[in-house]
């Protein structure tokens, strides 16, 4: 009989070690389950450019951490069709240039600025119609918003008695506050419609077809340019067929880099879900942090950054992401995230003087200053 139980006992201690393993798996996933039920959807809309690489690597690598928040993104293919969806109300938030903000919010103030997602991060890049009449720097740091370019325009305006179309991501863009402000300190005038007084046209070519608009108006002999963000100037200069003029943040120097595009919240995300929201927005904090680091060591730390950024944006090269997050230009940065008031008065202050924009808002109505990141 010793020797039977001898026998069984191990056989039944194994099988008390399985059912208590099984149970306590059970009991781990079921936590699992009760965790992933009690985070809230935040689902945010963002446009294939470098303006929004933290949303992308706080989405990879980050999203599985969060506990207050089932962080979705989306990615929209053009400016008016993000500002449609958002203003729906059927997301929660939307990653936007900060005057295509503030006029969709004085059309429906439904939302809340709630952050920044980069600063600078815009660049002119012009083909080789106006680039044989420069003299510019071999080096894209040397690269400044001096007069050549202005005189180049206004020369070929001369000759041809036809407006020289750039081309924006839209007419409500920072980037048409930065050229704006770039002419008129030149003696040059822009439009944004066909005009006899302006010798600039300021039109909307959405960011992935810009490459094609700078070499279809080559082909015409036609002289182009786009104020774009970045990498898409980049792809045209390490693509051979067009040249970066010069950078944002030299146009328009802001303390930490001038505002650009911002991070909005509907106002029912942040009365239902406000834990939510105020942890992506700690993560997309992180996720600039990631950025930086990534930029100053190089090596492995760039090629995941990368990794991310073309899983999401195939269009965006591996030359000219690198080349955007270049740590000696630093034309753009993922720092300093809070709202910046000061910041976006500048930039809606020009805006309304050169009439892209129509009218400014309230900027502490427009402000929700809760989710800063210490």
């Amino acid at each position: 009989m010793n020797n039977l139980n001898n026998t069984f006992l191990p056989f039944i201690a194994l099988l008390s070690c399985m059912f208590t393993t099984a149970i306590n798996v059970h009991a781990l996933d079921s936590t699992n389950d009760s965790a992933s039920t009690h985070r809230q959807t935040i689902k945010a809309l963002y446009i294939p450019l470098a303006d929004h690489y933290a949303a992308l690597v706080a989405y990879e690598r980050y999203r599985d951490e969060m506990i207050e928040a089932d962080f979705q993104i989306e990615q929209m293919k053009n400016w008016d069709l993000l500002r449609a969806y958002f203003q729906s109300g059927d997301v929660d938030m939307a990653y936007v240039m900060s005057p295509l903000a503030m006029d969709m919010f004085n059309e429906a103030p439904h939302f809340r600025w709630i952050g920044l997602m980069h600063r600078d991060g815009n660049a002119l890049a012009i083909n080789d119609l106006i680039r044989d009449k420069i003299d510019l720097p071999a080096q894209r740091k040397d690269r400044k918003p001096d007069q050549q370019v202005a005189e180049a325009l206004k020369s070929i305006y001369q000759k041809r008695h036809q407006q020289i179309d750039v081309g924006m991501p839209h007419l409500l863009s920072t980037h048409t506050v930065v050229l704006y402000r770039y002419l008129k300190e030149h003696g040059l005038k822009m439009s944004l419609r066909p005009s006899n007084n302006a010798q600039v046209r300021a039109i909307a070519i959405a960011p992935p077809r810009s490459p094609a608009f700078i070499k279809g108006k080559s082909n015409r002999a036609q002289a182009a340019a786009f104020e774009q963000s970045l990498p898409w100037a980049d792809i045209v200069e390490t693509g051979g067929f067009g040249h970066v003029a010069w950078y944002s943040k030299d146009v328009m120097p802001w303390k930490n880099g001038h505002v650009e595009c911002i991070a909005l919240a509907t106002d029912k995300a942040i009365a239902d879900k406000q834990a939510a929201i105020k942890e992506v927005m700690s993560y997309i904090h992180r996720a600039g942090d990631d950025i930086e680091l990534a930029r100053s060591s190089g090596g492995a730390a760039m090629d995941e950054i990368v990794k991310i950024v073309r899983k999401h944006i195939p269009a965006h090269t591996r030359e000219a992401i690198i080349a955007s997050l270049d740590p000696e230009l630093r034309v753009i940065n993922y720092n300093h995230l809070n709202v910046d008031k000061a910041g976006l008065k500048q930039i809606m202050d020009l805006a309304v003087e050169g009439g892209i924009l129509k009218q400014p808002v309230n900027i502490e109505h427009f402000a929700d200053t809760q989710f800063a990141h210490p």
